[in-house]
C-alpha cells in the first residue's frame, strides 16, 4: 500500500480511462522526454481520497475528486502567468514520468485535486482529464452564438468538444470524420451535421471556427482550409513526425487566427470541472467498454483497434 508523503494524498481509484498516449506508453511509442520507465500508466481516472500526508487537510479524507496531471511546479514566470501546462520547471505528468491510476491507487500532490460532489459518477468523472484538453481548446476558440462551428473527428475529445459547443448556441456545429459511425454519434451529443472530409473540403472555408482533435497527418492542413477568410483554428490533437504541414500562403491570405493546446492548465481543469457538476458535459455517455485491472491487456488492445464500436475504455479496479 502506497503512503502519502508530505503535501501528498493517496486517492482510491474508482474508474481510469484508457487512450491512445496510454497506447503509446504500452507499445514503446511514447516520444522521448514525455515517459519514463518503468511507469504504471493512468493518467485520466477518478476516485475518493483516501489517506493524507503532513501538512495536509485531513478533511479531504473521503471526498470525490480528480487531479491535474501536470505537476507543475507552481513558481516558474509560465506558472505564475497561469499556463501551468507549460511549466518552465520541466514535463512532469502522472501517469507517464510517475506512477498513474492503473491500479487500486495513486498518490498525487494535494495541491492538484479537484473535488467532486459526494454524489458524483466517478466512472464518468474519469473523463475529466480529457474535457480539461477540451475545455482548453473551447476557451482559445471562444464560441459565439450564432457562429457555424466545425469539429474535426470524432474520438473522445470530439464529442466531448461538440457537447461544449453545443451549450454556446452555434447557428451550425457540424462534425467531420471519415468514419460514418462515429461521426453520426455526434448527433447525439449536439452536432447538427455530419460529413467525411472530401465532402467538407468540397464546399470551402466557411467555418467561423474549427476546432481540430483528430491528431491525424492531414488534419492541422485541413483544418485550417475549412476556416472562413479571418476565422479562428484550434489545434487539439498531438500530431506525430510527418504530418502535413500548413501552407503559410494560405494562412497569410486569410488572415486566419490558429492556436494549439498542450494538454490543460489549472484553469482549464476548474472549468472542466464546474462543466461536469452542471452537467453541461454528460462523458460517461462516451464510455463503450470496462474492465477489470485484470483485463489490462485486453483493454489496452481496444484502444486503437480501428473499430468504430470501440469509444471509451475504462479500467474498474472494483469490478
Amino acid at each position: 500500500m502506497p503512503e502519502p508523503g508530505p503535501g501528498e494524498a493517496r486517492v482510491r481509484v474508482a474508474a481510469a480511462g484508457i487512450c491512445m498516449s496510454d497506447r503509446e506508453v504500452h507499445d514503446g511509442h511514447r516520444a522521448p522526454g514525455y515517459v519514463r520507465y518503468p511507469v504504471t500508466p493512468g493518467h485520466e481516472w477518478a476516485g475518493t481520497v483516501e489517506a493524507v500526508g503532513a501538512g495536509v487537510d485531513p478533511g479531504l479524507v473521503g471526498r470525490p475528486c480528480v487531479a491535474e496531471g501536470f505537476r507543475n511546479c507552481g513558481t516558474c514566470a509560465r506558472c505564475r502567468e497561469g499556463a501551468t501546462n507549460l511549466c518552465g520547471a520541466g514535463y512532469e505528468e502522472t501517469g507517464f514520468t510517475e506512477a498513474g491510476a492503473f491500479a487500486d491507487h495513486v498518490i498525487v500532490p494535494a495541491r492538484l485535486l479537484h473535488l467532486l460532489a459526494d454524489h458524483a459518477d466517478l466512472r464518468a468523472a474519469a473523463l475529466i482529464e480529457p474535457a480539461a484538453v477540451v475545455a482548453a481548446a473551447v476557451r482559445a476558440g471562444r464560441p459565439r452564438p450564432t457562429e457555424r462551428v466545425a469539429v474535426v473527428g470524432a474520438g473522445t475529445l470530439g464529442l466531448l468538444a461538440v457537447q461544449w459547443l453545443a451549450a454556446h448556441s452555434p447557428a451550425e456545429l457540424a462534425v467531420i470524420d471519415p468514419r460514418t459511425a462515429r461521426a453520426e454519434l455526434a448527433v447525439g451529443h449536439g452536432a447538427t451535421r455530419t460529413a467525411g472530409p472530401g465532402e467538407a473540403m468540397a464546399s470551402g472555408g466557411r467555418y467561423d471556427l474549427v476546432v481540430e482533435t483528430a491528431g491525424a497527418p492531414s488534419t492541422a492542413a485541413s483544418s485550417c482550409l475549412l476556416a472562413r477568410r479571418g476565422g479562428r483554428v484550434v489545434l487539439t490533437g498531438m500530431f506525430g513526425p510527418g504530418a502535413v504541414g500548413i501552407d503559410p500562403v494560405h494562412l497569410s491570405m486569410s488572415q486566419l487566427e490558429i492556436r494549439s493546446v498542450f494538454g490543460a492548465s489549472s484553469a482549464d481543469w476548474q472549468a472542466a470541472v464546474t462543466a461536469f457538476q452542471q452537467g453541461i458535459l454528460t462523458p460517461g455517455t462516451l464510455v463503450t467498454h470496462e474492465f477489470p485491472l485484470e483485463g489490462y491487456a485486453e483493454a489496452v488492445e481496444l484502444v486503437g483497434s480501428g473499430d468504430p464500436t470501440v469509444g471509451k475504455v475504462l479500467l474498474r479496479p472494483e469490478l
